[in-house]
């Protein structure tokens, strides 16, 4: 078993998802374990793949000869006109991929045996999870853009299935349909991106489009705006700006979906796409300014948003938003290294934030952190977990957040520009602001709604273990950036020598910028312990003090209504035009009319028919003269 058989990863959940899709009625549990069983079935496969990955290093440098790769010809029309081949890649990004999306989709499968306990369609939201899971290992195993476009299709519609999951709640209903309508956007840009690269290339191959890249085949403009094409799928995907719209909203969705997809899996899809065309990236710098700039605007919008923000889901949405911004400034910057190593450690921290919620959210029923407080004392191990997922999202030393967010933070420095590295510190600092007034909300100070309090309770062993789990990787997964850690762990080194583009990265620790970034953290929690400690006095006043800023923020800016007025005025104004032009011009006139024409002359010359002689005698006498007429004229 090797990574020419990484294809059965995604072929084992495609199958668990038919058998429950079809028969949960029939099997025990409404076939939960049978999803579980094969997502532990893939992590086994994916496991041996990682091994054999492992052993195609050579002095530090991946020489598989070929081994990473499995492809057949799928449709070939026009006798090789138009060939697409289902193929398969494994590299250093695509193994960092496989163990993110399988580790927390274990994880959110085993929880959800608790939280979704007794729910109506248990065995169709297992089935959904399986399709989910099993869509987005194909799209990171693939070698070839269009199958790369229908895996990203298929976790667009999965997404779709579980936002709307409470499809009763007109809410949730909603919340899918923005989500499916927002991305679409993105993902037409995406497919017209990929034919222009086959209009040129003559192929879908990945690393054959690369290759051609690489080689000075396309025009600097083509390629230019075939990248931007491109990018608006990562947009989408991602939720970055202006289509972050959507993820905040996506939050009706099970909890568990929000840990799973909105955190760890399907957003960052954008920034895998980006990561693995970086070598095509590379070539047009234009299209990678829009990708750092986009990332920068993002990551300092979110942030902003997450101050304000009172359901604690949400909180968390515009923290994944801010953050995926951080990664798509290092992609931005050229540096697959640092955005691969947040992506790592994003997923485990967040999705340990996230469940850590549908913890609270389980015990209380409420998620508005308004209504919550002081429930350290009827969750420890869920207040315990949360807060050891939010330092690490701060960025507190040694928790994997630090690392990452510190990678980053270096890159900006030394490649970028001062005003690029000033707006990504400060942030950071807004990171651990919005996060310490997060905790302190929900975990801390006197129950603000006395019947939730007395009702909560720590939640079942089911959910506390994924927690737990999840709580020791958001503690560790930083430290696979350091050499040691990645030869013991049977890789070349730590995880920016083994993901690079150009040459491997070797982490270099630098004791000054990283007291510099741990005191920012610091000074933010400060700020954020000074501001909502207690009754949260200081925050009211800054709130009173400002409060057009205050509305500014919990509207998001106002880009919800700036959109719905687009849609309003723009889409259903046009759309009224164009439909009083098809009735009046197409139907009415094109279709409608001729039938009427002929009625209407048939109705009118029916009076001709009089039936008397002389009439008909005298028509033909003029008929004769007419023809005579025109016969002298014409002669």
């Amino acid at each position: 078993m090797g990574m020419e058989q990484v294809g059965l990863l995604p072929a084992i959940l495609a199958g668990a998802f038919v058998v429950v899709a079809l028969f949960n009625a029939f099997l025990p549990r409404r076939g939960d374990w049978l999803v579980i069983l094969a997502m532990l079935a893939v992590i086994v496969i994916g496991f041996l793949v990682i091994k054999d990955f492992q052993t195609y290093f050579h002095d530090g440098e991946f020489m598989p000869r070929g081994e990473n790769a499995y492809s057949f010809e799928w449709v070939n029309i026009g006798d090789g006109l138009f060939v697409i081949d289902f193929s398969t890649w494994v590299d250093s990004i695509t193994v960092v991929m496989i163990t993110v999306v399988s580790i927390v989709a274990l994880m959110v499968m085993v929880y959800s045996v608790g939280y979704m306990h007794g729910e109506q369609r248990y065995g169709w939201y297992y089935a959904v999870l399986a399709l989910f899971t099993a869509a987005m290992l194909t799209l990171v195993i693939s070698g070839n853009l269009l199958i790369t476009y229908f895996a990203w299709e298929g976790v667009g519609l999965a997404s779709f299935l579980l936002i709307g999951f409470y499809w009763e709640r007109q809410s949730a209903a909603e919340a899918a349909k923005k989500a499916f309508i927002t991305t679409r956007i993105g993902d037409v840009g995406f497919l017209i991106g990929i034919i222009l690269l086959w209009r040129e290339a003559g192929t879908f191959d990945i690393q054959q489009i690369i290759h051609f890249a690489e080689e000075g085949g396309f025009g600097e403009t083509y390629l230019t705006v075939t990248m931007l094409f491109l990018f608006m799928g990562a947009v989408g995907k991602s939720a970055q700006f202006p289509l972050h719209v959507w993820l905040p909203d996506a939050m009706e969705g099970p909890t568990p979906v929000s840990a799973l997809i909105h955190a760890a899996t399907m957003v960052v899809a954008g920034v895998y796409l980006v990561a693995r065309m970086m070598p095509v990236f590379d070539q047009v710098l234009i299209a990678r300014d829009v990708v750092l700039y986009t990332g920068l605007i993002t990551a300092a919008m979110a942030a902003t948003m997450g101050l304000v923000a009172s359901d604690i889901k949400r909180v968390l949405a515009f923290s994944t938003v801010s953050q995926l911004g951080f990664m798509f400034v290092a992609l931005g910057l050229g540096s697959v290294s640092a955005a691969m190593f947040h992506l790592f450690t994003h997923a485990f921290f967040k999705a340990l934030l996230f469940l850590g919620s549908g913890s609270v959210i389980h015990a209380t029923e409420r998620q508005e952190v308004e209504y919550l407080g002081g429930l350290r004392k009827k969750q420890p191990i869920t207040a315990a977990t949360f807060i050891i997922g939010s330092l690490a999202l701060a960025g507190i030393i040694p928790l994997a957040g630090f690392w990452s967010k510190d990678e980053i933070l270096h890159t900006s420095l030394n490649e970028g520009s001062l005003p690029v590295y000033v707006v990504l510190a400060t942030t950071a600092v807004l990171t651990a602001i919005y996060t310490t007034r997060l905790v302190l909300l929900t975990f801390f100070g006197e129950p603000r709604d006395h019947h939730a309090y007395d009702h909560a309770h720590e939640s079942p062993r089911i959910m506390t273990m994924p927690l737990l789990i999840l709580s020791v990787l958001a503690v560790v997964a930083g430290f696979v950036v350091f050499t040691p850690v990645g030869k013991a762990l049977g890789f070349s080194g730590g995880i920016t020598e083994l993901v690079f583009v150009e040459e491997p990265e070797k982490f270099h620790f630098d004791g000054a910028f990283a007291l510099g970034a741990t005191l920012s953290a610091l000074f933010g929690i400060g700020i954020g312990l000074a501001y909502w400690w207690g009754r949260a006095e200081r925050a009211e006043r800054a709130r009173s003090w400002a409060p057009e800023l205050h509305a500014l923020l919990v509207n998001r800016y106002y880009m919800d209504d700036l959109y719905q007025a687009i849609i309003n005025r723009v889409v259903l104004g046009a759309a009224a035009v164009i439909a009083l032009f098809d009735k009046r011009v197409v139907n009415e006139s094109g279709i409608d009319g001729g039938a009427q024409s002929v009625s209407w002359f048939g109705f009118r010359l029916k009076f001709l028919q009089t039936g008397k002689i002389p009439n008909y005698a005298l028509a033909m006498a003029v008929g004769v003269v007419a023809l005579a007429l025109v016969a002298f004229r014409t002669s």
